[in-house]
């Protein structure tokens, strides 16, 4: 604990240089708060700190209603005080006429730094997010009753909107997907992660269960085996039935100490499909022509750059035309009977998502029927959301411009209307109307962290204020004592490097010292070197030289990842040439021996090269 309370002491005096402010009574309110609440004022207290400066920096003003349990001296809170006096009025709280974005970034750095380590959370926590995730789909449930359930419903003018305005963002999409679909033109693929018959690598290759739903759309014979030769290897699967089907493992995995990240593991056979169906239908929403035209959402939705979307809020904080919205548990509202509607014209698409996903989960020992599409961790999540978020938002914006939409109108939102994930980019004189829409579908906007009213924004990981870069550098895993603290090191020196590069020279050298006392060679290195070690504005360390490639070595250490023994032969190693995408042979020889991610990391000394 004294380590991140040092630590955090660096960062403030760079802070403190930047801004020309001090930081001793922070420092010492930091101390005394520590070691009165522990770590969670460093991962929880001070983190809503930095969401009260942004609501403060969205309306305009700071009251008492914000900075719970720090003390303030006239209209601001007296931690970090000497900053925030040049963001907003000491005495009226009001924003200053030109706030300066240096003490923004400050102030964020502050109380962002440890925001976002990756511990485990207390049990009760723990049980609280799996509560969350039960009420949530119970909330779906009572949606779809709501819309689905009474053909006389006043809800269906609402739905026949969805619909028909996603036909027309998306009808070249999924016409184009349909006709891959029924031609059998979709190859499958299996991902990187668990599953939850607790498969792994190439075990996966050799799959004994398909579910009968799936059969009946993409045959085991013609996409779980290399060719019809083998056809007499269908003896060895289990065709499961609806009832016999695995259902989803929903688990939770360490995302911050005050909640977990909840995820749903697909089963081997699910994940293997909708891995098909997503790589062809990510490619397509990406596309700039379709059947020979422009796509109508040429720019719209992204799943392989955040950068546009980082440019739009950049634009955004800048001119103040675009708004940045997030929403709340984005993939679990996203109802199932939505996305029936949405596929519902193009029928190979419909039953080939639909039997790709799973109808059940197990949360904690508890098998329930699920009414969402799917759980974060289905690969088909990412892009079937991003198409219902992009309807909704387009079902807004036709609301206020009172007419329907066209095809030359939706183009004309182009750069100002964008996807990724359940970060949504849209013109400010749209926001209410379209947070209007996403409510109606289900959805829910998290209005802590959308912004369209002040000069802040934020979307995919980087924030803006006034047009200047404020984003925050994050302390992602505690430090290091040992050399056996293999994450805690690779975490430190990540921090370390983005710490230099930002300025932050105090930091930097404090972290030099620690890295140096545990790992004894942490020599200067370019980015693009193997070794583990610090960049530096003087270049690179040199030792002494390979002799045959003739680059600079330094002695360092590198992380090294024991792959798990995982054999496979026969046809399944045929099947996993067959899978291949690109023509670049496997990086690793021995993949058919060894396959599956680490089961530990290591380091090891050696002399690697600089460059």
């Amino acid at each position: 604990m004294k380590s991140l309370t040092l630590l955090w002491q660096k960062v403030a005096q760079d802070m403190s240089d930047l801004c020309g402010t001090s930081t001793t009574n922070d420092y010492r309110t930091v101390v005394r708060r520590v070691e009165a609440e522990g770590l969670s004022f460093l991962t929880i207290t001070l983190p809503n700190f930095a969401k009260d400066l942004q609501k403060g920096l969205e309306r305009g003003y700071v009251a008492h209603d914000l900075f719970a349990g720090f003390r303030f001296r006239g209209g601001l809170p007296c931690f970090l005080g000497g900053f925030l006096e040049h963001i907003f009025d000491r005495r009226s709280g009001w924003i200053l006429q030109d706030p300066s974005s240096d003490c923004v970034l400050a102030v964020r750095q502050l109380t962002l730094l440890y925001g976002k380590m990756e511990l485990a959370c207390t049990d009760a926590r723990r049980s609280n997010a799996i509560k969350e995730y039960l009420n949530c789909e119970q909330e779906v449930k009572e949606y779809d009753s709501r819309f689905f359930s009474d053909p006389n419903s006043q809800e269906l003018d609402i739905l026949e909107d969805f619909h028909r305005v996603s036909l027309l963002l998306f009808g070249d999409v999924l016409s184009a997907l349909d006709f891959d679909i029924h031609n059998g033109d979709i190859v499958p693929k299996h991902g990187p992660g668990s599953t939850a018959d607790k498969l792994s690598g190439n075990q996966k290759l050799t799959q004994t269960e398909w579910p009968d739903r799936l059969e009946e759309e993409f045959a085991y014979i013609e996409y779980a085996l290399p060719s019809l030769r083998y056809h007499q290897m269908v003896d060895r699967v289990t065709f499961l039935t609806p009832e016999q089907e695995r259902p989803v493992r929903v688990i939770t995995v360490p995302k911050t100490l005050k909640t977990p990240r909840i995820i749903a593991i697909e089963p081997t056979a699910m994940q293997y499909m909708q891995q098909a169906i997503m790589e062809c239908l990510c490619e397509y929403l990406e596309t700039d022509i379709l059947q020979n035209r422009t796509s109508a959402i040429r720019g719209m939705i992204g799943f392989r750059s955040q950068e546009p979307n980082q440019f739009l809020a950049l634009k955004g904080s800048q001119e103040g035309i675009l708004a940045t919205l997030d929403l709340s548990e984005a993939s679990d509202r996203v109802s199932n009977q939505l996305v029936q509607l949405l596929l519902d014209r193009y029928p190979h698409v419909n039953r080939g998502v639909q039997a790709c996903r799973s109808r059940k989960a197990d949360v904690d020992g508890q098998v329930i029927r699920l009414s969402k599409f799917a759980s974060m961790g289905s690969a088909l999540t990412f892009p079937i959301e991003a198409m219902v978020f992009l309807t909704a938002v387009f079902v807004g914006i036709q609301r206020q411009i009172q007419k329907p939409l066209s095809r030359a109108i939706i183009k004309s939102f182009r750069d100002e209307v964008r996807i990724f994930g359940d970060d949504i980019i849209v013109p400010v004189d749209y926001v209410q109307s379209v947070i209007g829409a996403l409510e109606d579908f289900g959805l829910r906007v998290n209005t802590s962290k959308s912004f369209w009213n002040g000069r802040f924004r934020e979307s995919c990981g980087k924030d803006y204020f006034a047009g200047d870069d404020v984003s925050v550098i994050r302390c992602r895993e505690l430090l290091p004592t040992s050399r056996k603290d293999v994450s805690e090191i690779v975490s430190t020196v990540s921090l370390r490097n983005h710490m230099f590069m930002s300025g932050n020279w105090r930091t930097a050298r404090h972290l030099d010292g620690l890295l140096t006392d545990i790992l004894r060679h942490f020599p200067a290195v370019l980015p693009t070197s193997p070794a583990l070690g610090r960049i530096s504005s003087l270049g690179y360390d040199s030792q002494k030289e390979d002799k045959r490639l003739h680059k600079p070595l330094v002695k360092a250490y590198v992380v090294s990842a024991t792959i798990p023994e995982n054999g496979v032969d026969g046809a399944d190693a045929l099947l996993k040439w067959f899978l291949k995408r690109g023509t670049e042979p496997f990086a690793a020889l021995d993949h058919l021996e060894r396959s599956g991610r680490p089961e530990a990391l290591h380091i090891n000394s050696g002399w690697y090269s600089a460059v």
